[in-house]
């Protein structure tokens, strides 16, 4: 018989995963390719430590998700054995259809398809492997069993995803203002009218978790130097695109050359069941190996940024809290084009990026968060809060990014 897989985590120590359904989730190839897949996509750019895997953040999730459901059945909450392992198969495949640097893919290789529907397309498939056994956990996974606050356990302001990532981020970054309370915050839930809520003991530690999430964003995902890279690998990756469409030889493995020359969306994942194959082979090396090579391309945009990439010659990128005067992007266009030799239009379709990245710490929408006091009352912790004050931070931040090819 198997034994339990004991895996030594370098943020929560040591992981148990018990042999059976979900061992054998681990074990499956699916999950296995999350190895292969980086947390943070091109964050190692500005941060060399944040080279842990899709793989590593999945476990941690798994790990909390244990440690929350214990605390919840300590607390009276009824959570059925079955529940208990449905619960944690979910998040253990919550991140399954992550492709390649994160959710670059999404915008470039695939259209009008997100992560997650290609997770529950991968967890239906893992289904079938497994003869049914996933049926609970997929319905818990969509927000469709009648425990409510099981999914918000995957899914929500205080779920187990953003629970571990923020801590994990922030390890591996080394940005240390970044850690959060993750254990505090657990030991604190609780659920009232199938709803999770938070004791008001917690309350300091979900303060330090908003305002942490913030700085994380801005310091980290967001950072202006981590948003260039990533452009340098969407204009590569819609270059190589745009060459194959129109005829020319590039070189890609055989499931990267699949997302080359399809236009592939929700529709075709639908109608063409080779999609989530070739999908499943990708991870990033396929798009590393293939930028080694189309380097030496005879084509001077694709090498240009292929070239980019691998030398960490990152696009300039200009910051600014107003949009940018169209004089100055046609004046940076036609100094790349001249220098390049290239049309503007392709120096501005492939050499440049305008975007806009605006992040709210709060939406009072999207991000309630339920206090439970000692009397029973509930209130939003932008109401229970005595540090947050909700107007400031429901004022959303904007940033407009030029990111352009450097020559110096």
């Amino acid at each position: 018989m198997k034994e339990a897989k004991i895996i030594n985590d370098p943020v929560f120590g040591f992981i148990r995963i018990p042999r059976g359904l979900l061992y054998d989730i681990v074990e499956h190839p699916l999950f296995q390719r999350l190895n292969r897949i980086n947390q943070l996509g091109l964050a190692s750019v500005v941060y060399p430590g944040a080279r842990h895997t899709r793989f590593q953040h999945s476990l941690g999730a798994f790990h909390l998700m244990s440690e929350a459901v214990l605390s919840l059945q300590q607390k009276g909450i009824f959570i059925f054995d079955g529940e208990a392992e449905a619960v944690q198969a979910a998040i253990l495949m919550h991140d399954i259809g992550h492709g390649p640097f994160s959710h670059v893919l999404e915008d470039t290789l695939i259209h009008g398809i997100s992560h997650e529907d290609i997770s529950l397309m991968m967890m239906e498939e893992i289904n079938r492997h497994f003869n049914d056994q996933l049926n609970l956990a997929i319905s818990i996974f969509k927000g469709n069993y009648p425990k409510n606050f099981l999914h918000q356990l995957i899914s929500s302001q205080l779920d187990m995803d953003r629970l571990d990532y923020l801590r994990r981020d922030s390890f591996y970054t080394g940005v240390t203002e970044g850690n959060i309370g993750s254990a505090r915050i657990i030991k604190m839930l609780n659920v009232v009218d199938d709803s999770l809520v938070v004791d008001h003991k917690g309350i300091y530690s979900l303060e330090n978790y908003l305002t942490t999430r913030r700085l994380m964003y801005w310091q980290v995902y967001l950072h202006r130097t981590c948003v260039a890279y990533e452009k340098v690998l969407i204009n590569m990756l819609t270059r190589a695109k745009d060459l194959v469409q129109n005829g020319q030889e590039v070189f890609a493995s055989p499931a990267l050359h699949y997302f080359l020359e399809n236009n592939v969306d929700k529709d075709w994942f639908i109608n063409h069941p080779e999609a989530l194959k070739n999908y499943e082979e990708l991870d990033d090396s396929d798009i590393w190996c293939a930028m080694k090579a189309w380097r030496h391309h005879e084509d001077k945009i694709l090498a240009t940024l292929s070239t980019d990439m691998l030398d960490r010659h990152i696009f300039k990128v200009e910051v600014s809290e107003e949009p940018f005067e169209e004089t100055h992007v046609e004046s940076v266009a036609k100094e790349i084009s001249a220098r390049m030799e290239i049309s503007i239009e392709d120096a501005k379709h492939y050499m440049m990026s305008i975007n806009t990245i605006s992040k709210d710490m709060y939406n009072v929408e999207d991000d309630s968060i339920a206090i439970l006091y000692k009397n029973g009352d509930i209130r939003d912790i932008s109401e229970a809060s005595e540090l947050l004050n909700v107007q400031l931070l429901s004022k959303k931040i904007r940033k407009y990014y030029l990111s352009y090819q450097r020559f110096e």
